[in-house]
């Protein structure tokens, strides 16, 4: 029995003892950025350690499994820092809230990730990155409200099932060529697929450079590994594994850029020699006839253990920005940029706090109009990496500041979403995203840009609702348009104006008065239709202003009239050179003296009213009718009640035969307020 126990005790020791050197192990590959491989073997060993006896160490094998799993975008790192909250890790490190917050707002799950922000800001009030967070978990459902013009949809032709595809660049100025990095497969003889080892550092199959070409059809073609830079394939046989001996292992080349003729490429580099990982590096590879030659390390820092990558060329060449980590940026991944002396690249330096946060900053991007596009997951974003435009303030004299601009929900969302390239100077291009994918593959995506487009349409009437056939339409604008067209024959019209222009349409048709508007197109960020109905009133007979109000049995006008004489008013200025008869009429209720003076003074008012918006006394008449003049009935009229016969005129007499409701209805329409044209001379001669 005692022989036994001490066989036992010395299992568990020895248990003990290679947990130990299996995390040491991990700690090894993760120091070494191989995330995937470190990750697996923090998982193994998580398992098997105790909640109550190993806290503390489950707690930091939890969180170091979360780390790999966050770097290499795997959804299983929430769990993680999950894991290592329930072993209260962060009494030891309260990073595990931000972690765990970035993570719960890449999957989406805001609420859950605002709550880890406000824990993680108790620690550290000043931190930005989680202020960021926090502020735009808050502001999510606003955002996603908010349309844009841009359009976008899934190139499928570049994207190929279970593998992740993204980074494209155009190949020039040309537009016609486009260069992508991908982890398909290639097709063997015999029509297999050769299968390589995952990679250590990403758990998926190595990153190359592929590319592609439009026919005459504006088509793209098959897809093809770079011409030149890859060799016969022994060396994709090799094995990945960075401690793997003296092998290798293969090179993973990715994110790419060109100078404008597309004769040279600046791409990212990444190869293990003899168990170490050196890194990433920047190398230039020029074309001749047809193939891209031997790649060339490109120089930047002295140190040549610093990592850099993701080049991007501005469009005059002589500045190249990048990523790093390296010493006297903002923490994480940083864009820098550096200087072009002669064939080096001379003075690196970071862009700042304007561009850079203590979390990362990847894929820049100039396009043609010298505007810098980059991804974050450090600045207000929907979750993971998020493209944004960073336009400098040229206001600002004492040094550099930038205004950035999150691109929206048509580009971002959960998830990451980056690498995006522009087609020259257009707004249409490509970027990459791995949103709306389970398992994160990155895919490829088309936008577009549709041009802005305003239209001013609508329909010429008369006050009956018949169609102008023969109305003449007058634009004016403040660009220098002067142009005129006629009506359809069912009184429509369209017309295409253009983007910030102030414009006034005058309409006119024998026999009506003119009537005009005015708009403008400033300032205006999308497509716009002005809808505009002109309703033209006839010269030749009285015309029935609708909603004129006045105090009961009194001749007061009330607040609902203004907007009735308003448009009067308006119609006055625009034919300065008519005079009018304003009349008022009663129905036949009551004496007619008392009618007549009702009448007489509410027309007044209504003159009063037009008089003290401007327009002149002489061009008024006002004349109360009392019930002299009733109504006679038109179609229009007739349609609306068919009781009431067309040509009846509304006299006492065919009232008092109606019923009490139609009666009713009768005295509501011969009380109304009138205007007619008296003269189209005035001040003419």
């Amino acid at each position: 029995m005692k022989k036994q126990i001490i066989f036992i005790l010395a299992i568990l020791c020895l248990c003990g003892c290679s947990i130990q050197k299996r995390i040491k192990r991990a700690d090894k590959k993760f120091a070494i950025g191989e995330y995937y491989s470190a990750g697996e073997i923090y998982k193994s060993c998580y398992s098997r350690l105790s909640t109550k006896k190993d806290r503390a160490l489950k707690g930091y094998v939890a969180y170091q499994q979360g780390e790999c799993y966050r770097l290499i975008n795997n959804p299983r790192a929430a769990n993680a820092y999950q894991n290592a909250l329930r072993c209260k890790y962060q009494l030891k490190d309260s990073t595990v809230y931000l972690r765990a917050a970035q993570t719960l707002q890449y999957q989406g799950k805001y609420k859950d990730a605002a709550k880890n922000y406000e824990l993680y800001l108790q620690a550290h009030p000043d931190n930005y990155v989680a202020q960021a967070g926090k502020y735009a978990c808050s502001k999510i459902d606003e955002w996603k409200r908010e349309g844009s013009r841009y359009k976008v949809s899934e190139a499928k032709e570049f994207n190929q099932k279970r593998t992740s595809n993204f980074a494209p660049m155009f190949i020039g100025d040309n537009n016609d060529a486009l260069m992508f990095t991908s982890n398909r497969q290639e097709k063997q003889k015999g029509g297999t697929k050769k299968l390589k080892r995952p990679s250590s550092v990403t758990g998926q199959q190595l990153f190359q450079l592929y590319q592609t070409r439009k026919n005459a059809a504006g088509e793209w073609e098959s897809i093809e590994l770079a011409d030149g830079l890859y060799g016969d394939g022994d060396e994709n046989q090799q094995e990945n594994d960075s401690t793997g001996g003296k092998q290798a292992g293969n090179a993973e080349m990715g994110v790419c850029s060109f100078t404008r003729d597309g004769r040279s490429m600046y791409f990212t580099y990444s190869k293990p020699i003899n168990g170490k990982d050196l890194g990433a590096k920047i190398c230039l590879s020029e074309r001749a006839s047809g193939e891209w030659g031997e790649a060339q390390e490109v120089k930047i820092f002295s140190d040549s253990t610093i990592t850099v990558g993701h080049p991007a060329l501005c469009p005059t060449g002589d500045t190249l920005y990048f990523v790093s980590d390296a010493p006297g940026g903002m923490g994480g991944k940083d864009i820098w940029m550096a200087e072009q002396e002669g064939t080096d690249w001379v003075n690196p330096q970071p862009l700042g706090a304007g561009i850079n946060t203590t979390a990362d900053e990847m894929y820049p991007y100039v396009h043609a109009d010298g505007t810098l596009y980059f991804s974050s997951n450090g600045h207000p974003g929907y979750g993971g990496l998020d493209i944004f435009k960073a336009v400098r303030d040229t206001t600002s004299k004492d040094s550099v500041v930038w205004v950035l601009y999150n691109m929206g929900s048509t580009f971002n969302g959960i998830g990451d979403d980056f690498g995006i390239t522009f087609a020259g100077n257009t707004q249409d291009g490509f970027f990459s995203s791995n949103k709306g994918d389970k398992k994160g593959f990155d895919k490829i995506y088309r936008f577009w840009l549709p041009e802005m487009e305003f239209i001013a349409e609508g329909t010429i009437s008369d006050e009956a609702g018949n169609p102008i056939s023969d109305a003449k339409l007058r634009l004016v604008g403040s660009d220098g348009t002067n142009s005129k067209l006629s009506a359809r024959r069912d009184g429509t019209y369209k017309i295409k104006l253009k983007k910030d222009v102030k414009y006034v349409m005058l309409v006119t048709s024998r026999g009506y008065l003119n009537d005009k508007e005015k708009w403008d197109t400033k300032g205006l960020k999308d497509s716009k239709t002005y809808t505009m109905n002109f309703v033209l009133n006839p010269i030749s007979r009285p015309v029935k202003m609708d909603n004129i109000f006045y105090e009961f049995g009194r001749w007061e006008l009330t607040k609902a009239s203004e907007t009735e004489l308003e448009k009067l008013v308006k119609l006055l200025n625009d034919n300065p050179n008519i005079t009018i008869e304003l009349s008022a009429h009663t129905d036949m209720k009551g004496n007619e003296s008392f009618n007549n003076e009702l009448s007489q003074k509410r027309a007044q008012s209504c003159c009063d009213y037009l008089i003290q918006h401007g327009i002149e006394k002489e061009r008024l008449t006002p004349v109360g009718y009392g019930k002299s003049k009733p109504v006679i009935a038109d179609k229009a009229l007739n349609k609306k009640y068919p009781f009431i016969p067309v040509e009846q005129e509304l006299n006492e007499e065919f009232i008092l035969k109606l019923k009490a409701d139609q009666q009713e209805v009768c005295n509501q329409i011969n009380r109304r307020t009138e205007f007619k044209v008296l003269k189209t001379t005035y001040k003419l001669y």
